[in-house]
């Protein structure tokens, strides 16, 4: 058997009994049992982790952790004081995300129209910093929503698109999406969701 990680913890009892808590110094992995021969990408697996992670933030805000990390053994975390900090300071606090498309999408770059993987990279990259929302919508999304935010960062996740993402108070999140249904108004798609445990604000160069 191997064990599926899901996410950090500040308590044992934020972990069980929904998932498997595996202690990392003073905090917890939450994880779930998956039989060695079993496929990280099998759809019954992608839908009981994604069960299981919903119901974890229910009771409180963790640390996400990239999908498909697993360990067989107590696991050996790296920057636990800082992920401590973390978790103390947003229990209560979670990640919500708008997503809108680019006015100006770039082309993605073609890989075979480079002589090395760096040249490749720095062009993707370009790509994608380069994408640009409308500056209306913009300013419009951040009127009505950044009041509910207690912090915010617009990100590049790719070529066609930007998205917000804004740290927000638990009990804040009602108010977020009743700002993002005022927002459709302006006539432009994106998509609102969440709320999700920490993962932008998780990152230490957004600290």
């Amino acid at each position: 058997m191997k064990l599926v990680a899901i996410g950090v913890h500040l308590r044992r009892d934020d972990v069980e009994p929904l998932a498997i808590a595996i202690p990392a110094g003073h905090l917890f992995f939450s994880a779930l049992e998956v039989a060695d021969d079993q496929p990280l990408g099998d759809r019954e697996l992608l839908l009981r982790v994604a069960d299981v992670r919903e119901k974890l933030l229910e009771r409180a805000t963790f640390i996400a952790v990239r999908y498909g990390y697993t360990f067989a053994r107590e696991a050996e975390a790296q920057h636990l004081e800082r992920w401590q900090r973390l978790l103390e300071a947003n229990r209560d606090n979670v990640e919500m995300t708008l997503k809108v498309a680019a006015t100006s999408p770039r082309e993605r770059p073609d890989r075979s129209a480079f002589t090395s993987g760096a040249e490749y990279l720095r062009a993707l990259h370009a790509a994608t910093q380069g994408a640009t929302a409308d500056p209306q919508f913009q300013q419009e999304a951040e009127t009505l929503l950044l009041p509910f935010a207690i912090n915010h960062r617009w990100t590049h996740r790719d070529e066609k698109s930007l998205e917000l993402t804004m740290l927000v108070a638990r009990n804040n999140v009602d108010d977020v999406r009743s700002a993002g249904a005022e927002l459709r108004s302006t006539g432009t798609p994106f998509l609102l969701s969440g709320p999700w445990p920490l993962e932008v604000f998780a990152d230490a160069d957004h600290e």
